[in-house]
């Protein structure tokens, strides 16, 4: 047998070494993980802010669902049963709904959550009880009051459990790890106790005071008391809530009517608009008013017409059947002519040029608008006529005060002009802004501006959304001729049907506040306020 050589066997056996090593190298590099390049892993990996945000949008969504589902307690308020919910809100407060009656919305703290009261029904036993028994509303006030906290506090307990429980629940479904499902609940949790921290903080008690009713709620008045009772006799007030019940007991009762309105005799009630720009369902709704509060006189602050043609005066007609005096202002739509054609009309007093005269029981001084513009140019040197305007009515009613006959109620209709009576009058009133606001100026005279009674007029369909027809009611003591409260009422505008009547105090008429002196005038015999800025456009 031939013998193989020795030089062929070795690089054979080194051969075989080789790819051992080799077997031995893929097989570990098998075994080891794939690394992914950094690139990728920032691109799979969300930023920590876009977490958060994602954390926040599911605990958001979470807790309201949860509130949504089982946040609400059904607990009774005297002879009633409501349900009590907590909503997410931007302004907080207390909503009251009484079907089908309307709502009774307080400003009762602000947080971001609302408390929803939902008047479900009658108790036919308490309510039969409560009428038959009238000597138990004594005692309805602590009841209605202990039923309100006690059904709080359960509220309390299950808006704890139900954010915490939809909070948890949508955690568990969207990131499916149990840990990031209870860091859910604990913020829903959280926020809730920050929330009403937060409501506890800034709660207001006196928010009964100044209650905003719409539905038919809206045109009972009676069913918030007299101006009079509620800021020097909050007991009676008291009463008054508890006579609501009993009202609203009855009308489910016997379905009868609202009750009518009872006029306090110590208050006179003003009726003020402005702005009627030739809208004839203004007329309607001023006489319907009058009837209503019972008005003792209308004051009218200007631009009751559009151009002040000699067209337009029979608009004016109905002021003579309004059933209250009519004291009125010239504003920049109405003429000379116009003016000339109410100074001749039964039942209306044209004040200008710092005329003052007394109508039912009130000392009222007044002067028109210096400008005509009825295409709703601005005049040159406009701003400086108003101003002057003012300051002429400002030097009236000093001389008014140093004749022994001192005025209660300042009107003109552009509120620069009015602003230059500050310190001479307790209270100014005038118009032309379109919308309502109040302001306490420097010298203590109050500022109220009326909105649009006849929502703009024909311009109610130049924006968005048509304007609201506003209009006030002022409460005036009749001893000491001073602001007791007012009521704003506004109607929906053109093609809309909502109603709201919201209640306004004072701050020195609140139960407990001390009594503010009248307003004190500068020791200068020049008007205050003066200002030399142009007035802006004219509506």
């Amino acid at each position: 047998m031939a013998r193989v050589p020795a030089a062929v066997t070795v690089p054979a056996t080194a051969l075989a070494r080789r790819c051992r090593t080799l077997g031995d190298r893929v097989r570990r590099v098998r075994r080891t993980p794939r690394v992914r390049p950094m690139a990728q892993e920032l691109v799979q990996q969300p930023s920590p802010y876009t977490r958060a945000l994602g954390l926040m949008a599911v605990v958001l969504l979470g807790a309201w669902l949860g509130l949504l589902v089982v946040g609400n307690v059904r607990a009774p308020v005297g002879p009633m049963n409501t349900t009590m919910t907590l909503r997410p809100s931007v302004t907080g407060g207390t909503k009251i709904n009484v079907s089908p009656l309307g709502a009774l919305v307080l400003d009762s703290h602000v947080a971001p959550v609302r408390l929803d009261v939902n008047v479900d029904q009658l108790d036919p036993a308490r309510a039969q009880a409560l009428v038959d028994h009238p000597e138990r509303l004594s005692g309805l006030q602590d009841e209605v009051a202990h039923d309100v906290e006690h059904g709080t506090l359960d509220l309390a307990v299950r808006s704890c459990v139900a954010v915490v429980s939809g909070a948890t629940a949508l955690g568990l479904a969207v990131y499916r790890r149990p840990r990031r499902a209870l860091a859910a609940g604990g913020l829903a949790l959280t926020l809730l106790a920050a929330s009403g921290a937060t409501a506890f903080a800034t709660w207001n008690p006196d928010s009964v005071l100044e209650p905003k009713f719409s539905g038919l709620l809206s045109s009972a008045p009676s069913l918030v008391g007299n101006a009079r009772s509620i800021v020097s006799e909050f007991d009676v007030y008291q009463k008054e809530l508890a006579r609501l019940v009993t009202n609203v007991t009855k009308l489910y009762d016997v379905t009868s009517t609202l009750p009518t309105y009872e006029p306090d005799p110590s208050t006179i009630r003003v009726l003020h608009v402005s702005d009627i720009h030739l809208n004839p369902a203004s007329w309607k709704i001023i006489a319907s008013l009058v009837e209503q509060y019972d008005i003792n006189v209308i004051v009218d602050s200007g631009d009751t017409m559009d151009h002040g043609t000699a067209a337009e005066n029979g608009f004016l007609d109905p002021i003579a059947d309004l059933g209250a005096p009519y004291v009125w202002v010239r504003g920049n739509h109405d003429s000379r002519l116009t003016q000339r054609y109410l100074e001749h009309m039964k039942n209306a007093h044209v004040l200008d040029d710092g005329r003052a005269l007394t109508v039912a029981g009130l000392r009222f001084a007044g002067i028109g608008d210096p400008q005509f513009t009825p295409d709703r140019s601005v005049a040159p040197g406009g701003g400086a006529a108003e101003e002057l305007a003012g300051a002429r009515l400002a030097s009236s009613l000093r001389d008014q005060r140093a004749a022994g006959t001192p005025v209660d109620i300042a009107i003109a209709h552009e509120p620069s002009a009015a602003r230059l009576t500050d310190g001479e009058v307790p209270l100014v009133l005038a118009g032309h802004l379109h919308h309502e606001q109040t302001e306490v100026m420097k010298y203590g005279t109050r500022l109220r501006v009326e909105g649009s009674t006849g929502g703009s007029g024909l311009r109610a369909i130049e924006g968005t959304y048509p304007d609201p027809i506003e209009a006030s009611v002022l409460y005036v003591d009749r001893d000491t001729r001073r602001l007791q409260a007012w009521d704003e009422i506004k109607l929906g505008g053109l093609g809309l049907t909502t109603a709201e009547v919201s209640r306004h105090l004072p701050k020195e008429n609140h139960p407990g506040a001390p009594q503010s002196s009248p307003p004190t005038p500068p020791t200068s015999l020049a008007p205050p306020g003066l200002s030399s800025s142009p007035s802006g456009g004219t509506p």
